[in-house]
């Protein structure tokens, strides 16, 4: 009895299980105001079903969206100047973009940021991706004149002292690796298989706000706290699908309690539009169906699968973000 006693006591004692971080959707980030953010709350928004959206993937034309969204198209692009690759020949790349925005607040008066621009912390995001960290002579568009679009004005990629440069691959899950064989199986011969895996190489920076890229970042995350760190990834090199990915994470002094933070993520995916285009011929064919990239990418085909990138987007930042959050506040 004594042994039973003690053991209650203790549990009694000890500390409840910190509660996990719960989701809430809203339309638009601004519909919430910074004073009533909730403890262990994700408040997160994504556009597909924005006014620019395509209706039938949930994707923003990239056109559309430089015109409309200058703000993000500065701070969310690839690097402020980029633009759709133009072709030798003639023409360019039509690109969609996937925008997911969330905000978060932090029991902490200050973060530090440079402990998460490690590939460690990459790896606790999603442990079914599998990472290894490059160097600058292995990131493919310093070393491909043809991919001189995807290169930031005046600089390599991973050459930065405050940078860490990572390769990333991850094999689809479920029965989409099933689906694609099926693909490979009736396409023409001569065209180049399509693999059962993604792969992307990324840079990760830790940016000081005093830099003047991002001096007046405030104007996007639209909160009057001062900037206290930038945290960036840039993929900016994919074997297929995607032309480049962004997540930025802003924080913030809390306008009003000097003993907490607020974090503000973005989370950009430029998809290439000769993929998606693909729809068509893939749905004309009953045995493909659920194949259609539009479908899989968004999430929207009984192939998804689990919590990871085959799950397609809209769960994958969710999930992504949700991680951040726990890890952020944890530590």
């Amino acid at each position: 009895m004594l042994r039973v006693a003690i053991f209650a006591a203790a549990l009694s004692a000890a500390p409840a299980a910190a509660q996990e971080f719960r989701l809430r959707e809203v339309p638009q980030l601004a519909s919430v105001a910074v004073a009533d953010l909730e403890p262990r709350t994700v408040v997160f928004a994504d556009h597909v079903k924005d006014k620019l959206a395509d209706p039938s993937t949930g994707l923003i034309p990239f056109e559309d969206w430089a015109r409309e969204r200058p703000l993000q198209r500065r701070f969310l692009s690839l690097f402020p100047e980029f633009s759709e690759p133009r072709f030798k020949e003639g023409g360019k790349r039509d690109l969609s973009i996937y925008v997911a925005e969330a905000r978060f607040r932090i029991g902490k008066a200050t973060v530090d940021l440079a402990r998460y621009a490690s590939l460690a912390f990459v790896e606790r995001l999603d442990p079914a991706v599998k990472h290894r960290a490059i160097t600058a002579a292995q990131a493919v568009p310093n070393t491909m004149p043809e991919l001189a679009h995807s290169m930031p004005p005046g600089r390599r990629w991973c050459e930065d002292e405050n940078a860490i440069c990572i390769h990333s691959r991850y094999r689809f899950e479920g029965r989409i690796p099933t689906g694609i064989l099926l693909v490979n199986k009736l396409r023409d011969e001569s065209k180049k298989p399509i693999p059962d895996f993604i792969e992307f190489q990324s840079e990760i920076r830790l940016i000081s706000p005093q830099q003047p890229e991002v001096v007046d970042i405030r104007l996007l995350t639209g909160i009057d706290g001062t900037v206290t760190g930038v945290l960036e990834q840039s993929s900016f090199w994919a074997n297929q699908v995607i032309q480049f990915g962004r997540l930025v994470a802003v924080v913030q002094q809390h306008p009003a309690d000097a003993g907490a933070s607020i974090a503000t993520v973005y989370l950009v995916l430029a998809v290439r539009n000769d993929i998606l285009n693909k729809q068509k011929e893939y749905g004309n064919a009953p045995v493909l169906r659920n194949m259609v990239p539009a479908q899989l990418l968004m999430g929207n085909s009984s192939f998804n699968t689990g919590n990871s990138i085959s799950a397609g987007l809209p769960r994958y930042a969710r999930g992504r973000i949700k991680a951040m959050a726990e890890i952020i506040e944890k530590e």
